[in-house]
This record gives structure tokens, sequence and C-alpha cells, in this order.
């Protein structure tokens, strides 16, 4: 490193710089200048260099043995940190750049209210670090940064891993601002099996669910996905309480219900990470299972199947008969491959949820 960085038509010199010139005029070798100054001839050479810091405790030397003020020193030392800074600062926004390459800012502007800023690039980086309480856009890139990457995850893009970290930040951010009870896995365990009778309450369901887990430490937020995040749902210890996210990049009841009762099963395992499509290993089949037998218990939907009649009023009889939204039956048809994804004749039985962000 240099004795002395030029930047912004700003210059500002390492105290290395000052004491090389002192120990020059001073007619004395290094040694002996270190010597006399109480000091490691290494670590004379290491400040005139400009690659150590000065200490307090050399300052207060150099103070006393040329007649200068310990601010003095100080200063000359707070200056040059502060350009190398600055620097450093510049360097960094570069970096967050190519980050923000990433996110379509509209995206945070509609759901968040976060200000228009129109093609002001930087601005709106800065707006999009404030709202996602991170010092740098960078963190971003970093796998488990806020949760657990699993083992199965390693395709994921550079892009894919930003957008997840940024997913789970927002849920974490608004988890934090809600005071819970602390977790109680028993009581949560006994309000899962009431969630499971809300599955045809379509309009209610949520804000009924939400404070029902709230009261057992559990904070379940939905959130609109970011595109490209790959995030069905996550679920991270904050204290206290844990966290449940789900994202609504795919809001048919069969598949918001699956999701949901499938990151409950990661809970209920004490497994905390994020969700990704096409997951697979232990942690994820366990919990694909839980979230299987939950929503329709095995042996009654084995007995359903072996009948073989899956026409529109069959499974509207069955799913009544076991307190499930038909389209909860109609999902795990066609992911069994029972039923064709393209059966149009059964599309009545499919509702989709809409989530409304509140800022």
């Amino acid at each position: 490193m240099s004795n002395y960085i030029e930047y912004n038509n700003k210059i500002a010199f390492h105290p290395g710089y000052y004491i090389k010139e002192i120990v020059e005029e001073s007619g004395l070798t290094q040694e002996d200048f270190a010597k006399r100054l109480d000091t490691t001839p290494k670590n004379l050479s290491l400040l005139i260099r400009g690659e150590q810091s000065l200490s307090i405790d050399i300052a207060i030397k150099l103070s006393r043995m040329i007649g200068t003020s310990v601010n003095y020193w100080l200063n000359l030392q707070n200056a040059y940190d502060a350009l190398i800074a600055e620097f450093r600062s510049e360097e960094e926004l570069a970096e967050e750049r190519k980050i923000f390459e990433y996110f379509d800012y509209r995206f945070f502007r509609e759901h968040y209210g976060l200000p228009d800023l129109s093609r002001q690039k930087d601005e709106q980086i800065k707006a999009l670090r404030t709202f996602l309480n991170v010092a740098t856009l960078t963190v971003l890139t970093k796998r488990d940064m806020a949760v657990s990457f699993r083992n199965s995850t390693g395709d994921l893009t550079e892009a894919n891993t930003v957008k997840a970290n940024a997913m789970v930040q927002i849920a974490t951010n608004k988890a934090l601002k809600l005071k819970a009870p602390r977790f109680n896995k028993k009581k949560f365990e006994g309000t899962v099996k009431y969630a499971l009778t809300l599955t045809r309450n379509h309009e209610e369901f949520y804000p009924l669910i939400r404070k029902a887990f709230w009261e057992t430490g559990v904070i379940f937020v939905i959130l609109p996905n970011i595109t490209g995040s790959k995030t069905n749902g996550a679920t991270k210890k904050i204290g206290e309480n844990i966290m449940l996210m789900v994202s609504d990049r795919r809001l048919n009841a069969d598949s918001f219900w699956f999701t949901l009762f499938h990151e409950i099963g990661h809970i209920i395992n004490g497994d905390y990470g994020i969700s990704f499509e096409k997951e697979t290993g232990e942690q994820e089949e366990a919990a694909n299972k839980f979230a299987q037998d939950s929503l329709i218990p095995n042996d009654q939907y084995q007995k359903f199947v072996e009948c073989a009649k899956f026409d529109l009023q069959s499974i509207k009889d069955f799913a009544n008969k076991i307190n499930r939204d038909p389209g909860i039956v109609l999902g795990r048809l066609q992911n069994d491959k029972i039923v064709d994804f393209n059966d149009w004749t059964l599309n009545p039985l499919r509702h989709k949820y809409k989530v409304k962000i509140v800022i």
C-alpha cells in the first residue's frame, strides 16, 4: 500500500509519509530511529510504507520525541482513512450497481412504496439498500446470508441467490417489527390442525392463521415473489420466534397449502432454511411427506384412488368428506399423474389467491 492516496481531486498522506521525512532529516538509520521511538524497526518500516495504521501509542511517542501534538498525528491518520473509505465506497457502489441489475426497481416501488427516483440508479440503490436494511447489496450474493441454503441448491445462479436472499430479508424485517410470544412447539402443532380446517375459507384464512400462529410464536408472512428467486418459502429463527414465509409464486389453493405445510414440516422437524423449486434431499422429502399426509390423510386417499372415479363431482365429494378444499385433492391427483393437468373439465375446482401487501 502507498503512503499517500489521490482520489476524486483529493490527496491524503499516510502519517508514514511524514515519518519517513523526519527519519531522513534526523540523519539516523531507521533502526536507530525506531529504538529512540521505543518501537521495533519492523513496526517503523510498516508505518513508513503505509502498510500499518498509526496507533495512539506511537502518536504519543512521536509527539514526545519531536515536540508535536498527539492530535496532529491522529488527524493525519483520520484524513488518510477517510479518503480510503471514500475510495472503497465508490468501488463498493460499482459492485452494487452490478447486483442491482438483477432487480426490477418497479417491483419494490409498486409493492413496498419505495420512492420513484426515475433514471436515478444510484439513488434507487440507496433506497433499496435502506429498505432491505443492509450495508451493501453485495451481501445478497452470499449463500446462507440470511438462512440456510440446503445441499441440493448447487445449480442456483448468482441472480437466484441475490433474489432469494432479498425475499428472506424482506420477510425477516417484517417479522422483526412484530413482537410475538415465545415459540411453543406443542402449541404450534395444535394450531396446525386448526389451520387444516380453513382450507375452504378462501376469504378469511390468512388473518385467522396468522393470528393463531402468532400466538404460538410463529410469525407468518406471505410475500409477492421476486421473479427469478425460485423461492417457494422459508423459515428462520428470530430470537425466541420463528419466521415462516410463503411466496406467492403459485397461489392456486393446492400449491399454496402444500407450500405452507411443507414449511410447517420444516419447523416441526427443526430444519430451517429456504425452500426452492425442484429441491431434493432428505429434509425436503420429509417436509413433502408431512405436507402430503397432513393435507390428505394417506389411508383415505388410497381408498379414494382405488375407486378410480376422478370426475368433478367425485373429487368434490371426497374433498367434503375430509373437509379440504377440492383444489387440494385435484392438485394431489395431478401431481401423482392420476389426473391430467390439461383436463379443463376440472378447472372449476381450482381457486387462485391474490396477495395484497400492506405498506
